[in-house]
C-alpha cells in the first residue's frame, strides 16, 4: 500500500497532463504526421515526423510515448523537422525479448538515425529519454549535432532518494496500481499489446535497480549541450549544476564578449516540476533558440534526412555489445 501511494502520488501531475493530451488529440485540426516503423534487429521502433527543416529526434520519458509532447509539438516543429520516437516497450513500439537498458536504447536511436539516412541530428530527451539521449551522445557522437537533456541525471544518485526508492519498486504491483489511471488508458489505446503493461513496469524496475554513473563519460561530449530542469524537479538542483560543470560550464566568468563560455548551457525553469516540464511552452521557447544558434564552427544546418518517407529496407542490426559503453 505504501509503495502504491508513493508511486501514484509521484505520478499525479503527469496523469493530469496525459488527460490533457487526450483532449488535445481529440480537438486538434493539425494534419496527421507521417509515421512508420524502423526495423532494428527485431525491434520495430515507431516514429512520427512533424514539420520540415533541420531534424530533431525527440525521446519521451518512462511509461510515456511520443504523445507526451503533443502540447508543445506545434512550437517545436514550427521551423524544424521533429522525429518523435517510441522507445522499446513504450507506446506503439512493441516489446522484444531483451531487457531494457539505457545503452541498448541508445543503440536503437542511433540505428533509427541511420535508417532515416540522416547524417547528423539534434537530439532531445526527457527523463528516461534524456538519459537515453545522453548515452547516444556518448556511444554514437558521430550522429549527434546538438544535445538537449531535460530533467534527467548522469548518475542514479542525481535523483532525490524518494524518487529512486519509487523507481526501484516498479513491477507488477505498480502496474496494477496504475490500471485505472489515464496513463494506462493512453497506453492501452496505442500499444500493440496492451497486456504488456506489467512487462513494461517490470523491465523498467529492473533497469532502475541497476546503479549507473556516467560522470567519467560526460566530459568527453563535444556536441553543444543544453541542460533543462525545473526549479522543483525530481533531479537534485546540485546534481544539475554538477552536470553542467562536467560539460565544461560554470568554470569561469563568461566575459563581456562571451569568449569564456563553454559549449554547455544550463536552464532552471521557474515554477516547473518533473511532471509539468515536458508539456510546458516555456520548455519549447527555451530549447528553440539553442537549436537555432550557429554551431561553434559557424555552421547552422545539421545533416538533413535524404529520405524520411515510410519505407522498407534492410534492417540495420542493433549495434553489438562491443560498441556499447557500460555504466
Amino acid at each position: 500500500m505504501l509503495m502504491r501511494k508513493r508511486f501514484v502520488a509521484a505520478s499525479t501531475a503527469g496523469i493530469v497532463l496525459v488527460s490533457s493530451i487526450f483532449a488535445f488529440t481529440q480537438t486538434s485540426t493539425t494534419a496527421a504526421p507521417k509515421s512508420g516503423y524502423a526495423p532494428v534487429d527485431g525491434l520495430k521502433m515507431y516514429y512520427e515526423i512533424h514539420g520540415t527543416g533541420k531534424p530533431l529526434i525527440l525521446l519521451h520519458g518512462g511509461l510515456g510515448s511520443t504523445d507526451m509532447f503533443s502540447l508543445i509539438m506545434p512550437q517545436l516543429s514550427q521551423e524544424r523537422q521533429v522525429i518523435a520516437v517510441d522507445l522499446q516497450a513504450h507506446g506503439r513500439t512493441a516489446d522484444v525479448g531483451s531487457a531494457l537498458s539505457y545503452e541498448t536504447m541508445a543503440d536503437d536511436v542511433a540505428a533509427l538515425i541511420h535508417y532515416l539516412q540522416i547524417e547528423k541530428a539534434d537530439l532531445m530527451g526527457y527523463s528516461v529519454g534524456g538519459e537515453v539521449a545522453l548515452r547516444t551522445a556518448i556511444q554514437h557522437p558521430e550522429v549527434v549535432r546538438k544535445l538537449v537533456i531535460v530533467s534527467a541525471a548522469f548518475s542514479r544518485d542525481g535523483w532525490y532518494p524518494e524518487i529512486v526508492a519509487g523507481m526501484t519498486k516498479m513491477g507488477a504491483d505498480s502496474a496494477r496500481a496504475m490500471m485505472q489511471t489515464p496513463m494506462y488508458q493512453l497506453y492501452a489505446h496505442i500499444a500493440p499489446r496492451p497486456e504488456d503493461w506489467p512487462v513494461l513496469h517490470t523491465k523498467l524496475g529492473e533497469m532502475f535497480r541497476k546503479a549507473y554513473d556516467w560522470s567519467k563519460d560526460v566530459p568527453a561530449i563535444k556536441a553543444p549541450t543544453l541542460l533543462v530542469f525545473g526549479d522543483a524537479d525530481a533531479v537534485r538542483t546540485a546534481h544539475a549544476v554538477q552536470f553542467f560543470e562536467l560539460l565544461g560550464g560554470g568554470k569561469k566568468d563568461g566575459g563581456w564578449d562571451g569568449s569564456g563560455r563553454s559549449n554547455a548551457q544550463l536552464a532552471i525553469l521557474p515554477g516547473l516540476t518533473h511532471y509539468t516540464i515536458f508539456s510546458s511552452p516555456v520548455l519549447a521557447s527555451t530549447v528553440t533558440p539553442f537549436l537555432d544558434a550557429v554551431m561553434p564552427d559557424g555552421s547552422s544546418t545539421p545533416g538533413t534526412a535524404r529520405s524520411t518517407q515510410v519505407r522498407s529496407g534492410t534492417p540495420p542490426s542493433r549495434l553489438t555489445a562491443l560498441l556499447r559503453c557500460t555504466p
